[in-house]
C-alpha cells in the first residue's frame, strides 16, 4: 500500500457534494473551479442528494480507483465518506458545507470555501481514528438520550433558516420532552469496572474533539489519540443542567459532579429502555451498542498549519481495530 503524505501527490480526484447540505447547492461549481485552478486533478464530479444516492456514489468513486475523494457537506456526509475509505490508501478531502462542521473544526480545516479548497490543493495528509458503533462509523460523537431528541428536532428548514443557532432551539425542544433512562456501561478490555447508572439525561462516546456546533468532548480529547471519551450526564434540576451547559464549549463539564467520565478503547452500552443512537447527527443504530476505535483508519487532507493530528503511517495500523 502506498500512502501519500501530501495532497499534491494525488493522481486522480473525485468530488462528491451533498446538495442537501446547508451550503451544498451554491458551492458546487465554485468549489470545483477553485480546486482545478489550484491543480487538483479532478476527473469526476458528483452532485448528489443525501441517503442512498450519496452512499452509492461514494462506493462507486472509491471503486473507480481515485486516490483523492473530496467530499462537500456536513458532518453526516463526511462520516459516510470516512466509513467508505477507512482502511484504504484513499485520501479524503473535506469541504465543510453543513451547519455545525465539527469535524472540520477539529482538524482546523477552514470554514470558508476558498480556504477549504486551498487546504485540499496544498495540504498535508494525516491519519485519524474512526469510531464504530455496532460497526457503523462515526467521527465526532455517538450518543443516546437527549441528543437523539435534538437530532429529531433539527429540521433541515430550521438549519437553513438560522444556521448553528438551530442547535440551541432544538435542544430546548428536546429537553422539554426528555424522559430519563437507565444504562449499563461494560468495558470488554477490563480497564474499568462495569457501571450501573440511573436517571440519565445522556450517554455519549466521543472519538473526535468537537461536536454539537463547537462543543468540546473533554479538555484532552483528540481524534488521533486512539481512545474513546465516554461520559454520562445524570438528570438534574434545570439549574444544574444550565451550569453544565456553560461548560460544554471547553469540555470542562466532564468534571461536574453530575457527570461520569472515563476513557477506553471499547465500551458496550445497554439501556433500559432500548434507545436510538445518534452518530454525528444521523440516527443510525440502537442499543445495546458496542463501541470501538479503528486506529489511524482514515487519511485526511488538512492545512499545513494544522496540529490536530499527525501522519503515523502503515506501521501504526496492525489491523482494522484496536
Amino acid at each position: 500500500m502506498f500512502l501519500m503524505k501530501d495532497a499534491r501527490e494525488a493522481r486522480s480526484a473525485a468530488v462528491v457534494i451533498n446538495a442537501g447540505s446547508r451550503r451544498g447547492s451554491a458551492a458546487h461549481e465554485l468549489a470545483v473551479e477553485r480546486m482545478r485552478k489550484a491543480g487538483v486533478p479532478i476527473d469526476s464530479v458528483h452532485h448528489v442528494t443525501p441517503g442512498a444516492e450519496l452512499s452509492e456514489t461514494l462506493d462507486r468513486v472509491v471503486a473507480d480507483g481515485h486516490d483523492l475523494v473530496v467530499v462537500g457537506g456536513g458532518d453526516g456526509t463526511v462520516t459516510c465518506a470516512a466509513g467508505r475509505v477507512a482502511g484504504t490508501d484513499v485520501m479524503l478531502g473535506v469541504l465543510p458545507l453543513g451547519t455545525a462542521n465539527d469535524f472540520a473544526r477539529t482538524l482546523e480545516i477552514p470554514s470558508d470555501l476558498a480556504g477549504a479548497c486551498a487546504a485540499v490543493a496544498n495540504g498535508k495528509v494525516v491519519d485519524i481514528d474512526l469510531g464504530r458503533a455496532n460497526g457503523q462509523p462515526f467521527l465526532n460523537v455517538a450518543s443516546a438520550g437527549l441528543s437523539v431528541g435534538v437530532t429529531e428536532a433539527l429540521s433541515p428548514r430550521l438549519k437553513r433558516r438560522i444556521g448553528p443557532l438551530a442547535y440551541g432551539v432544538a435542544t430546548l425542544r428536546a429537553y422539554a420532552r426528555h424522559k430519563p433512562f437507565r444504562a449499563r456501561l461494560e468495558f470488554p478490555e477490563g480497564d474499568h469496572e462495569p457501571m450501573e447508572l440511573e436517571d440519565l439525561l445522556q450517554v455519549a462516546v466521543g472519538n473526535g474533539r468537537h461536536y454539537g456546533g463547537g462543543n468540546t468532548v473533554s479538555p484532552l480529547a483528540g481524534i488521533d489519540d486512539h481512545t474513546l471519551d465516554i461520559y454520562a450526564i445524570l438528570a438534574a434540576p434545570l439549574r444544574e443542567h444550565v451550569k453544565i451547559a456553560r461548560l460544554l464549549k471547553d469540555g470542562s463539564f466532564v468534571e461536574h459532579r453530575r457527570v461520569y467520565h472515563v476513557t477506553s478503547r471499547r465500551v458496550r452500552l445497554v439501556t433500559e429502555p432500548p434507545l436510538s443512537v445518534n452518530l454525528d447527527g444521523e440516527i443510525a443504530t440502537v442499543t445495546p451498542a458496542d463501541f470501538s476505535v479503528q486506529r489511524n483508519a482514515v487519511h485526511v487532507v488538512v492545512p499545513q498549519s494544522s496540529n490536530s493530528a499527525w501522519f503515523d503511517g502503515p506501521s501504526a495500523v496492525p489491523g482494522p481495530f484496536i
